[in-house]
């Protein structure tokens, strides 16, 4: 935001955000995961919000009253559990978005198998998933910490990895139809035929 302190490499050139401003002041600034930002960013962030300007490493002086600041988080529940209530008292609007549902969970599997899918049917192999193993899929990839994020690993290894296997010691071969459905005790099996 401000540039590199003296004595340091790109000290003589500033800031990179207070540079593109300068520029063009007309812009749109995305901070991405602005919880994982050291305490001094937000001090900084409180400069601009307040007085619509900010001076980099150099003096020189930025005027943001025609930028739009967008800060992204995944964080839960309310802000003020993380940032100082004088920073959250300054944002002019927090958007949160609600929380997935076993619904959107489903679409997710759809899609994440989707593609898998399409490069199976490169070798003419069809690919039926029951609804009962998308509930399995869906479950075991949903972490209430990381969302549906671990959704796609999860079917990289329990279907994509294991089709992988099945076709290299030629249990599936080029025109199978390969079924995954619910196993015991809630896994996800793999049934050629």
């Amino acid at each position: 935001l401000v540039g590199a302190p003296p004595g340091y490499v790109g000290y003589d050139q500033g800031g990179q955000r207070p540079g593109a401003v300068r520029r063009r002041p007309y812009a749109v600034s995305l901070l991405d995961e602005i919880e994982k930002a050291h305490p001094d960013v937000f001090n900084i962030l409180l400069q601009v919000l307040d007085d619509g300007r900010l001076t980099d490493g150099q003096g020189r002086t930025v005027d943001f009253t025609n930028t739009v600041l967008i800060m992204t988080s995944n964080l839960p529940g309310d802000p003020l559990t993380l940032f100082k209530p004088e920073f959250v008292n300054r944002i002019d609007e927090i958007v949160r978005f609600r929380a997935l549902t076993t619904e959107d969970l489903s679409k997710i599997v759809d899609i994440q198998l989707a593609s898998l899918r399409d490069r199976l049917e490169q070798r003419r192999i069809h690919l039926v998933v029951t609804p009962e193993a998308e509930v399995v899929l869906a479950r075991d990839g949903f972490d209430p910490a990381f969302g549906a994020r671990p959704l796609k690993r999860v079917i990289q290894r329990e279907v994509g990895d294991r089709l992988a296997v099945m076709l290299l010691d030629g249990t599936v071969v080029d025109g199978d139809t390969v079924t995954v459905d619910e196993g015991p005790e809630s896994t996800v099996e793999l049934h050629v035929g």
